[in-house]
């Protein structure tokens, strides 16, 4: 079978983290992209300290299969360069500022008169236009200014920032969509993402309570869900323990497990209507139970009767993990000759399997990209 999204051609003039991650799922699938770098380079080529030969681990879990061209987009024959490849390709992802985006002509309106079926994409902060377009957004700021951090962490903790780049990631994904829609559609076209918005419709039954039930958000203690009790992590003898139980009849499961079968039947304890109305009473005698054994020992009890139960990890475990070797998450990169590793594509396609090429050197195929374009 081949790639997906074979013969697709994407331009990407991305930097750091949104637009490269969105250019990396297109190139998992078989695009082409062909990523536009200033003589400097992404700032991504060296933000992390750690490297492996010459590449920067930062920059290599972003932009594998990519190829790389320097041009410099502020002159007339950068410009011009840059429109030969336009010809020739299905859509440009930029998550530059609005207003170099503008300058540099890296919109739809400007670049149509290259290839008017060309998919523009602009991944920006707070949209293309608008009073706030060019307010300076980074994952943190969208992260503070759209509730996520004040719903993070334990309530009598300062607000929290989620562990992860859950601003940038989320907006890259999401204007791959945007770009893949207009592709099928078959018509070229402006598409405006931004990570505000990205934010705010990811918090979908939240905002939706705030919104139809006038109801305030407030983070719960222990990670705990707003609704469902319990859903929540627990301390243990040795970490802590994720639960979280959705159904009745799973609740009946776990209460005779725990030896505990009168809460099956005690009006406080027996519906999720009652656990959620008295959840600081539920969640006490669970946590009493819970902190008899370790986190492993009630996943090995818990998990085989169909209760949603885990060990709350890290990372390095995770990685390490059999569930990562089962589906063959760490993919080296390259022929194996450098120890450069990755996390392979999370869309998996029957009969399709990635290549996972290293991440371009600096300007490696400018001389390939261009003389295929040349005049």
């Amino acid at each position: 079978m081949s790639a997906p999204l074979a013969g697709i051609r994407i331009i990407e003039v991305g930097h750091m983290l949104a637009g490269p991650y969105c250019g990396l799922m297109l190139a998992d699938m078989g695009a082409e992209v062909i990523k536009i770098e200033t003589p400097e380079g992404d700032i991504g080529r060296t933000v992390s300290p750690h490297f492996v030969g010459p590449h920067n681990a930062y920059f290599a879990s972003l932009n594998r299969n990519k190829k790389s061209v320097v041009l410099d987009l502020a002159s007339d024959e950068g410009l011009a360069a840059l429109g030969r490849i336009v010809e020739t390709s299905h859509a440009l992802v930029t998550n530059l500022r609005p207003s170099a985006i503008r300058k540099l002509g890296l919109t739809y309106d400007t670049l149509r008169n290259w290839n008017e079926r060309l998919v523009c994409v602009a991944l920006t902060g707070y949209g293309l236009d608008g009073p706030y377009a060019d307010n300076p957004a980074y994952d943190y700021v969208i992260q503070a200014m759209t509730g996520v951090m004040a719903l993070t962490g334990d309530p009598q903790a300062p607000p929290t920032k989620a562990g992860y780049s859950a601003v940038d990631n989320s907006a890259g994904l999401v204007a791959a969509v945007g770009l893949l829609a207009k592709i099928v559609q078959g018509t070229g076209g402006q598409v405006d993402v931004a990570m505000y918005d990205v934010m705010l419709s990811q918090l979908n039954y939240l905002a939706g309570a705030a919104l139809n039930a006038g109801e305030t958000i407030e983070r719960l203690a222990d990670s705990s869900h707003p609704y469902v009790v319990p859903a929540q992590i627990f301390p243990t003898t040795d970490g802590w323990l994720t639960l979280f139980i959705t159904h009745d009849k799973f609740w009946k499961t776990f209460c005779d497990e725990i030896g505990h079968p009168e809460w099956a039947v005690d009006r406080k304890f027996a519906t999720m209507a009652g656990r959620r109305t008295h959840r600081v009473e539920v969640i006490a005698a669970i946590s009493t139970v819970l902190h008899q054994a370790s986190a492993a020992e009630w996943v090995r009890r818990l998990g085989p009767l169909g209760i949603v139960v885990a060990e709350v990890g890290t990372l390095n475990a995770a990685l390490r993990s059999d569930i990562a070797a089962a589906r063959a998450l760490i993919v080296p990169l390259g022929d194996g000759s450098l120890p450069l590793q990755a996390v392979a594509c999370p869309i998996r396609f029957q009969g399709f399997t990635p290549v996972y090429g290293l991440p371009p050197l600096l300007d490696e195929h400018g001389d390939a990209v261009l003389g295929r374009v040349a005049t």
